[in-house]
């Protein structure tokens, strides 16, 4: 087991107890929960620096109680470990415990009652809708062009999808072309966990991804060789990777935005709009509610702003200040 270090400060190795569990929890995660391999390496790595902090207290992982996890919390914390990456490593051990607890391996789960540092606080940000409706519109007149080629109309179809359905990147590149619905304006996408859920889809994106398919890909799957089931396609026929996503968008943002802020984008706009969380929560795969949560704070902020800026006694206080 690989050995860490925290702020710059080596720590212990972990027995030979503890490296079999960490390697059957491993397995438990990938055959009988479906992660996917760097889901399972973040999960492994997270126990494994969990499990070192206690061989240098003269505990286990079996034998880990309140106030190591506790002591673990705040050993991150003094190492400048962000809130974010502490709650992470937190709900990794909360999962881990009760893993342990449902073998009957361990009659207390150490976790509990445990408070988890506030990374809802660190909201994600999104861009204006102003500044979407730029970058499409930009996309959308280079693939409405005459000599527009398959990667134009590619590159705005990508971005409409990751817009109208709030898609992670990862989502994108692993879509096959049998996945699209397009005449029931829908997409099947497999998300974390290989989960899969159907995406709506508004007519802007149904009709580029139109574009896409009937005159785009063909020409991008000739560069190729052999048959290619990926929806996406490179300039040599290839499935696109993530780093090509993240640089077109980029580009196109002029350094503003990435994938994933137009995910955001998405979510915090149709709350802005009057979206109820559910439906948001679906939309985006999230398999618990509180993780979609964080787009109310950024409704309530907005909510604020519009007021301040609209209601005629904010508008006067702000004036007699």
């Amino acid at each position: 087991m690989r050995r860490d270090r925290i702020g710059g400060m080596p720590v212990a190795t972990n027995t030979v107890s503890d490296v079999a569990l960490v390697r059957e929890y491993r397995t438990h995660l990938t055959v009988e929960r479906g992660l996917r391999p760097l889901s399972c390496e973040a999960y492994q790595h997270d126990l494994e620096m969990f499990a070192e902090f206690l061989e240098g207290v003269a505990a286990t992982l079996m034998a880990a109680k309140q106030e190591h996890v506790s002591g673990f919390m705040q050993h991150l914390r003094e190492h400048g470990i962000e809130s974010r990456s502490i709650a992470r490593k937190l709900s990794c051990l909360r999962g881990f415990y009760r893993w342990l607890l449902k073998d009957k391996r361990v009659t207390c789960d150490p976790t509990v009652n445990i408070e988890s540092p506030a990374s809802w606080k660190v909201l994600p940000k999104s861009l204006a809708e102003s500044e979407v409706s730029e970058m499409l519109e930009m996309t959308g007149v280079a693939a409405r062009a005459a000599d527009a080629d398959g990667a134009a109309l590619r590159d705005h179809a990508i971005l409409e999808l990751l817009y109208a359905g709030g898609l992670r990147v990862g989502e994108i590149v692993s879509l096959r072309q049998e996945d699209l619905r397009l005449e029931a304006a829908s997409v099947q996408v497999r998300g974390k966990g290989d989960k899969e859920r159907i995406v709506p889809l508004h007519a802007k994106a149904v009709e580029a991804l139109e574009i896409y398919v009937s005159r785009g890909r063909p020409g991008l799957l000739k560069a190729g060789s052999g048959i290619q089931r990926a929806l996406f396609l490179s300039v040599r026929g290839r499935a696109l990777t993530t780093q090509v996503v993240w640089s077109m968008v980029r580009g196109v943002s002029g350094g503003k935005a990435s994938p994933h802020k137009l995910r955001h984008s998405c979510a915090t706009h149709m709350v802005e709009h009057g979206a109820d969380l559910r439906t948001v929560q679906t939309l985006l795969g999230h398999a618990d509610i509180a993780t979609t949560q964080v787009y109310t704070h950024l409704a309530i902020d907005r909510l604020k702003q519009v007021h301040r800026l609209h209601h005629p006694r904010a508008k006067r206080a702000e004036v007699s200040l």
